[in-house]
């Protein structure tokens, strides 16, 4: 099974590359400008990597990306994660990153949007991977605000595939952000949305209604509504579901207790991704091996998660189809 889950031709939806800094390169970057963390070691900073929910993570999430200064740092930090994933058999990759939190320290846009367009552009040319791109707002800062830095990101506007919302959900609803999600629209931009991790069930719904989103990243909660669930099934909405980060954040206790196996069942359109592999105990590979293990799937289980993943990857259709032969011939 390892060697199987090893070649499958693993496709992340919902991946956040700020949240794959490892503590080496996070230690590097802090030497190359001249940052001092608030870690002595590597060790000190990987103990660190712990937390109870979501707003703890976040702390350490926006503590780490201080690093995160220059073109070459964003471009480091991409190649890193790309080539990481490329070994573990990931074929293709949609990205989210989070301007706000890097506009906020006083990065500019195009130092961000330069470095990650040139990791893009050399794993596409170099590594046999395909990558979207999804630019995030945090539900946690002003919709206006959100609304703004879409308008400023106009130079890369053909470079987007979509737009998304992350952040601290609760008490944060969809429908904060109708406005920002509406001239998305306008621009041909597609939309997705955290939604049904820590927040209700009732924010999916709101999320398909009122932003008009054509996924969910995670989704989790919807058990907790049969209305929902039906939604989802009926529709066929994709769920972006990160196995090992909602048992980090303590979505779940325990793996064994998680719903996808419930999720399955119900038949909606289920797929795996890490979220954020450096804080969350591993990227796709591990994911796929702990869910292996937690519920006993056999390959067909796998093979059908992928097709979700490849049907719904914001990818050109000839990689699709490629994609496609890749996982029938396994």
């Amino acid at each position: 099974m390892q060697d199987f889950l090893r070649n499958l031709p693993k496709v992340e939806l919902h991946l956040h590359i700020e949240g794959s800094l490892e503590p080496e390169l996070m230690f590097a970057l802090a030497q190359r400008n001249g940052i001092e963390l608030p870690y002595a070691t590597v060790q000190e900073a990987k103990d660190a990597y712990h937390f109870n929910d979501l707003q703890g993570f976040l702390n350490l999430y926006f503590q780490g990306m201080n690093v995160l200064r220059r073109e070459e740092d964003f471009y480091d930090l991409a190649m890193d994660y790309f080539k990481r994933a490329r070994e573990e058999g990931v074929v293709h990759i949609d990205m989210h990153f989070d301007p706000q939190a890097h506009l906020q320290r006083g990065v500019p846009l195009e130092t961000v949007m330069s470095g990650l367009l040139k990791a893009k552009q050399e794993a596409e040319a170099t590594l046999d991977l395909s990558i979207g791109m999804i630019m995030a707002f945090l539900r946690d800062r002003p919709a206006d605000e959100a609304l703004h830095v879409l308008e400023q990101a106009a130079p890369y506007w053909k470079m987007l595939d979509a737009i998304g919302l992350d952040s601290a959900e609760q008490n944060n609803p969809p429908v904060k952000f109708v406005e920002v999600f509406k001239r998305a629209k306008q621009l041909g931009l597609v939309c997705v949305a955290h939604a049904g991790e820590e927040g209700p069930a009732e924010y999916i719904k709101e999320a398909l209604d009122e932003l008009g989103v054509q996924r969910i990243d995670h989704g989790v909660r919807c058990i907790e509504s049969d209305e929902v669930v039906e939604r989802l099934r009926s529709e066929q909405i994709v769920l972006t579901v990160c196995p090992l980060s909602n048992v980090s954040l303590k979505v779940v206790e325990d793996l064994r207790d998680h719903p996808l196996p419930q999720l399955l069942r119900e038949g909606l359109k289920v797929t795996i991704s890490s979220d954020d592999p450096a804080y969350f105990g591993g990227g796709m590979l591990a994911n796929h091996t702990a869910c292996a293990e937690a519920f006993s799937w056999d390959e067909s289980v796998f093979r059908q998660l992928t097709k979700n993943a490849i049907d719904e990857a914001f990818t050109t259709p000839e990689r699709r189809e490629e994609l496609l032969a890749r996982l029938v011939s396994l």
